[in-house]
């Protein structure tokens, strides 16, 4: 018998059969996997090469096919071995677990279909999840189908032709100055008053204010430095092995033996994240009654302090839950007879404000700790005040008059 070259498909004849070799992909370790096949004659046995030489040209690669469940969790453990973020990686099992498995775990990536997805969407929202939720789950299977497609474990993603739910997001609109100015007033009276100046003025996502240190403030320079965020993360089943198919009924959080989930400092996204931010002169007064308070507190909770550092605080110390600062700003515009309005509007408030006083867009991007300009193209809305500072432009430029009553 005569070897075929290396990587071509061989028939021979012996012990009076006949017998074919097609090879396929070259495993971790360098060695070349080879498909087996024999017929009592030639032709048979050339046909079934044939065959298995059209599924090697269809992306066929010799391997047990993966299903999706499984290359989902290979994928999970090469974003962690890559440095994904902790609550991100989360994120990605939160989806396979509670909504991609069940609908398509057990289906091989060489035969998922655009209609095996376009039937996932129609799952998700049979559980009571709405189209944010499908969106964020089309994120997380199209990444991991994208790999896929790059290793050649399928030819392409049907995620990209599927028909989701539309999505969408909430509309922004932020704050005027007037109920900004509102909006500080009514929080004097309240623990952590200085916290929604901090949103307002300087626009810090709520992670990152609630993350923020003592040692991220210097007062005498009027210096804020903003390195971590306050992430919270997501529990898991502890009732079953990982990637199993939980057995409590329950969701995650109300797992009798739940794991992971609570809150942790982590470093901010990305380096346009990590910035530092000049003070205005009344927030740095603000700040140093702050600390007092805060003084003063800690004198009041006795062995009950737990010493975080934190800037904003519960009245021992400990990290504000988010919930609670949710439900701490919305209870303060009631207070100040202010439109109700998502606390992240806080940020597009601070956001529209630097545009509105003809700060640059591009210093608005990095005080907002932006890495993207198109994002701060986001924050862009026109309020009251923006419509009114672009009709007194358009006027000065055509009539010569220049409105003396903006922003009263």
């Amino acid at each position: 018998m005569t070897k075929a070259a290396n990587g071509r498909s061989s028939i021979y004849r012996k012990d009076g059969n006949w017998h074919g070799w097609v090879s396929f992909s070259v495993d971790a370790d360098g060695r070349r996997r080879r498909k087996h096949v024999q017929a009592p004659t030639k032709r048979e046995v050339a046909e079934k090469v044939a065959q298995l030489e059209r599924q090697r040209a269809g992306g066929y690669t010799g391997n047990r096919p993966l299903t999706v469940t499984e290359w989902l969790g290979m994928w999970i453990d090469i974003k962690v071995t890559t440095g994904a973020r902790r609550k991100t990686v989360e994120g990605y099992r939160l989806d396979r677990d509670r909504h991609i498995t069940p609908a398509l775990g057990d289906v091989n990536l060489n035969r998922l279909t655009v209609e095996h997805v376009d039937r996932l969407w129609q799952r998700v929202l049979a559980s009571g999840a709405g189209p944010a939720t499908c969106a964020h789950v089309r994120r997380t299977l199209s990444a991991a189908l994208n790999a896929a497609v790059d290793r050649g474990h399928m030819d392409r993603n049907p995620v990209r032709l599927s028909q989701p739910p539309r999505y969408d997001p909430p509309e922004v609109e932020p704050l005027t100055a007037g109920d900004a100015r509102k909006v500080l007033t009514a929080a004097v009276s309240r623990r952590n008053a200085a916290r929604w100046s901090v949103a307002l003025a300087l626009g810090l996502r709520q992670g990152e204010a609630l993350g923020l240190r003592w040692s991220d403030v210097e007062l005498d320079e009027g210096k804020l430095t903003v390195r971590v965020q306050l992430q919270y993360l997501p529990y898991r089943h502890g009732c079953a092995a990982a990637d199993e198919p939980s057995t409590c009924g329950r969701d995650p959080g109300r797992c009798p033996t739940r794991t992971g989930g609570g809150s942790a400092l982590m470093p901010v996204k990305s380096a346009a994240g990590r910035r530092v931010l000049v003070l205005p002169a009344p927030m740095v007064d603000q700040l140093r009654r702050h600390a007092a308070d805060q003084a003063a507190e800690r004198l009041r909770a006795g062995y009950r302090w737990r010493g975080h550092g934190m800037l904003f605080a519960r009245e021992d110390g400990s990290p504000i839950r988010k919930e609670t600062d949710s439900a701490e700003w919305h209870r303060i515009l009631r207070m100040a007879g202010v439109r109700p309005a998502r606390l992240h509007d806080a940020r597009h408030t601070a956001a529209t404000l630097l545009l509105v006083q003809g700060v640059p867009a591009g210093v608005a991007m990095r005080l907002l700790g932006h890495a993207d300009a198109r994002m701060t193209s986001r924050y862009q809305h026109v309020v009251e005040e923006t419509a009114r500072a672009a009709a007194q432009q358009i006027g000065t430029a055509l009539w010569g008059h220049r409105s003396t009553e903006l922003y009263q």
